[in-house]
């Protein structure tokens, strides 16, 4: 199910948006003061291209600097996130596409704050929080 809802989102938003990012991520990458910009836009377009069975979680080597990058990177990130806003309106007018619109709803907050975040499987997230609870008990 997983691979149909990838495939889906594939064709109806994710290879624009991941093109979108793309884009983003050349133009910042030209310079050497914006790579690390540019590399989270790399990230976030293979994230957008197959986001089912994955999911952005807080880094756990997050530093200071990922405060200052989202605070710096908030501008662009609007265009980015009216993007992903205006794709997840359209999605949800449909009710075959309302679990699109959801997912793109979802990238609105990491378009907006990109920078101390970690793309992970669903799956290892659940073994994590599987160990943590078996730890406890």
């Amino acid at each position: 199910m997983r691979t149909i809802g990838n495939i889906l989102w594939l064709i109806l938003n994710g290879f624009w948006m991941a093109i979108a990012w793309a884009f983003l991520g050349v133009l910042l990458s030209i310079t050497i003061i914006l790579l690390p910009f540019g590399r989270q836009c790399f990230k976030l377009a293979n994230f957008a291209l197959w986001p089912f069975g994955r999911t952005a979680v807080p880094s756990p080597t997050a530093v200071t600097g990922s405060t200052i990058g989202n605070i710096l990177w908030f501008i662009p990130g609007l265009f980015l996130a009216l993007g992903y806003a205006i794709s997840g309106v359209l999605l949800c007018l449909t009710i075959i596409g309302i679990p699109f619109g959801i997912q793109s709803f979802k990238f609105l907050p990491l378009a907006l704050f990109p920078f101390g975040k970690e793309i992970v499987s669903a799956r290892d997230l659940r073994d994590d929080i599987g160990i943590a609870r078996a730890s406890r008990q």
